[in-house]
């Protein structure tokens, strides 16, 4: 019975909690995972728990922080089914950065310049915003982020110093970070295309990529399209090597365009006796 009339304490409890709310509390268990913290509010039990992630960085790892260490952290999530409260430490560490991130709404466009160029991602210095106490900048684009065309390397798009204009996409309170959008502020290919193109349509590609469900092939300089094991051929085939290879110039139909999730279905077997109604990238010297 108790333990029912505890639950139900804390659940009324972290159901007066928002996010962005400040909470002060000690510091009960330390472990691998993270923190949990006694709240001031409710110390029959510590609902309190900051990831490992969410510890200010001069608090990290969490062999830095001590049971019993007085915390000021702030709520980023409330979770009634697990009785938990989820908390910042690094919010209340760096409160300028926290004020900008937080000011942002999604769609602003935000002004920068390339800080730095890693494999996972880049990292833009605002101009407008605050230093990063540990980051090269405040702003981040993940890799899909940077451009609708395929590249091999995020260089390939943006070179360090080069001045960039993003989307922000959201607020990141694991790295204090805006995540952006360079791609965003750019036309989609895709949609372009398929403002055009229909199912039925006869076009001229190039393979790109054998994969064991089919062929990729690429109809326009931005535009690559997914001819299925099924589509290769009237005759049953096991893997798509036994009717083309990378390289090979060849004409396909349309035949389903998604616009939502951006993919492009092919047939090569329904364009064996075909017109060919528009000239594809050529198939590649050697």
């Amino acid at each position: 019975m108790g333990g029912v009339l505890e639950n139900e304490s804390s659940r009324r409890f972290l159901t007066t909690l928002r996010v962005g709310d400040l909470c002060g509390g000690n510091v009960a268990e330390v472990s691998r995972r993270g923190v949990l913290v006694t709240l001031d509010d409710f110390p029959e039990q510590p609902l309190g728990f900051v990831g490992t992630l969410d510890l200010s960085w001069d608090t990290w790892p969490t062999s830095a922080v001590e049971v019993g260490r007085r915390v000021t952290a702030e709520v980023t999530a409330v979770d009634l089914d697990e009785r938990r409260v989820r908390l910042s430490l690094a919010a209340t560490r760096h409160p300028e950065l926290w004020a900008f991130l937080k000011s942002r709404r999604g769609g602003e466009i935000l002004s920068g310049r390339i800080a730095s160029i890693e494999r996972f991602g880049v990292f833009v210095a605002l101009d407008d915003g605050p230093d990063h106490p540990v980051f090269p900048g405040v702003g981040f684009i993940t890799v899909p982020e940077l451009s609708w065309r395929h590249f091999e390397t995020a260089s390939d798009v943006v070179q360090v110093g080069q001045r960039v204009s993003c989307e922000f996409l959201h607020f990141d309170t694991t790295n204090g970070e805006a995540r952006l959008s360079l791609r965003a502020t750019q036309p989609d290919p895709f949609q372009t295309f398929a403002e055009s193109a229909a199912a039925g349509r006869t076009l001229r590609g190039r393979v790109t990529e054998l994969v064991p469900f089919g062929a990729f092939v690429q109809v326009t300089e931005d535009i690559v399209g997914l001819v299925h094991l099924q589509e290769l051929s009237w005759s049953a085939v096991e893997a798509p090597d036994e009717v083309v290879q990378v390289g090979d110039g060849i004409t396909v139909v349309i035949t389903e365009i998604n616009r939502e999730r951006r993919t492009l279905s092919l047939s090569l077997r329904q364009a064996e006796a075909g017109p060919v109604t528009d000239a594809g990238p050529p198939r590649a010297a050697g």
